[in-house]
């Protein structure tokens, strides 16, 4: 997977971007990183590198992988940073204390129906019709029930991106399975 890592890194870094007729130099985000999937685990066991490093890790056939790159027009390293409005449920829920306050209880019931252990945002419990539940939400991130996701910021000023593609390793080739128009 290091290897992996080098190859995007030196591709992505060999570009530029005109931005309001400034010219940018491209660098790879260095501390995010592409990940197995597994089903219904989005960031599961192992993390694909986009710069190099020496992880001897290597893909395995039937895997599936998200390959993601990450580009700033800053230093190439983000840090959580604003408001908070991306959440996720904790895969492994055995390890979970017992919830005390009846609406957070209600909340991760409402959480598990719509949308188990994928990713949501605060816009579409409220769409859902859950209104009311900020203090329930951070009760159950206090009780490490759901994980957040803050917004990850460059330095002031620069450009960040984050390009995606969903891979599985066949016995023969690997299968790009998020193909489209744009690839």
């Amino acid at each position: 997977l290091g290897e992996i890592g080098e190859m995007i890194r030196e591709v992505m870094e060999s570009h530029e971007i005109e931005i309001n007729k400034k010219v940018y130099t491209i660098k790879s985000i260095e501390n995010l990183s592409g990940h197995s999937i597994e089903p219904y685990k989005i960031h599961a066991g192992k993390s694909v590198p986009i710069v190099g490093n020496k992880e001897p890790t290597k893909m395995e056939e039937g895997e599936v992988y998200a390959i993601e790159t990450f580009g700033s027009t800053g230093k190439g390293f983000v840090r959580e940073d604003l408001e908070t409005s991306h959440y996720m449920r904790e895969f492994e829920m055995s390890n979970i204390p017992p919830l005390r306050n009846p609406k957070a209880k209600q909340l991760l019931g409402f959480i598990n129906k719509n949308f188990g252990s994928l990713a949501f945002c605060r816009k579409w419990i409220d769409q859902l019709g859950e209104t009311k539940h900020f203090m329930a939400l951070r009760q159950l991130v206090d009780a490490g029930v759901v994980e957040p996701y803050p917004p990850l910021c460059d330095i002031k000023g620069s450009y960040t991106c984050q390009y995606e593609h969903t891979i599985i390793l066949r016995p023969t080739c690997k299968e790009v399975l998020s193909r489209g128009d744009d690839f």
